[in-house]
């Protein structure tokens, strides 16, 4: 399926040095008549489907990355943010870049290969306990790539497209600890290959919109 895509980049006059959850909070509370930005339609119902607007920090550089609406929902305010107040910090919005793009997300042949930019939240509280119970790492590892391919298909279920076809993982993956919402939790960073296309800057698994889970397509004049 095709789908448009922007980036914003946010040039500032320093590093940011905070998580892109305060990137969230900051926007998301700027313009709270634009639910897409902070996932909550009204006080009581918050939007639970993938993420058209996903916030991210990398290499202490701001980005917001849009999908299909989101996309118009970024180009409406992107004119409005010429500072960041993230934590007891204040960046100034120096220069700001929106990069429009088409892309594919669809099963494939042969294998993508992609590394996660930011630490990937794969565990919840019920599969938590499983992954811990379980010795051997190459039993942990087919746990942690059946839990892939349920973030890639719940992916495509928010955009209604439908994988009928085997996309077999392999993942070389190490554990990292992260803080999400202020709770100590076992992350994973590290590479996989898969039948599918992934656009970059995509997130998979928990806290998506948050910035967790980035992933961004290795090239073979990467390597």
């Amino acid at each position: 399926m095709k789908l448009n895509t922007a980036n914003l980049i946010l040039k500032t006059n320093i590093d940011i040095a905070e998580n892109s959850d305060k990137l969230r909070g900051f926007i998301g509370n700027k313009f709270k008549n634009y639910p897409l930005l902070h996932n909550h339609f009204m006080q009581d119902k918050v939007l639970y489907s993938y993420p058209l607007i996903q916030y991210q920090i990398l290499a202490g550089q701001a980005s917001i990355f849009a999908i299909d609406e989101g996309v118009k929902t970024l180009k409406d305010i992107s004119s409005d943010i010429n500072e960041l107040k993230l934590g007891k910090n204040h960046y100034n919005v120096n220069e700001k870049i929106i990069l429009e793009k088409e892309v594919d997300v669809k099963t494939t042949n042969t294998e993508h290969h992609y590394k996660f930019l930011t630490p990937w939240l794969a565990l919840n509280t019920n599969n938590y306990h499983k992954f811990n119970g379980i010795s051997m790492w190459k039993d942990k590892k087919k746990f942690l790539n059946k839990i892939l391919i349920g973030n890639i298909l719940s992916m495509c279920k928010g955009f209604g497209i439908i994988v009928n076809r085997e996309i077999y993982p392999k993942t070389h993956l190490d554990e990292v600890s992260v803080e999400y919402k202020a709770v100590p939790m076992k992350a994973f960073l590290g590479e996989f290959k898969i039948r599918f296309k992934i656009p970059d800057f995509f997130g998979l698994g928990k806290g998506v919109s948050q910035g967790f889970g980035t992933i961004k397509e290795i090239m073979d004049y990467d390597l």
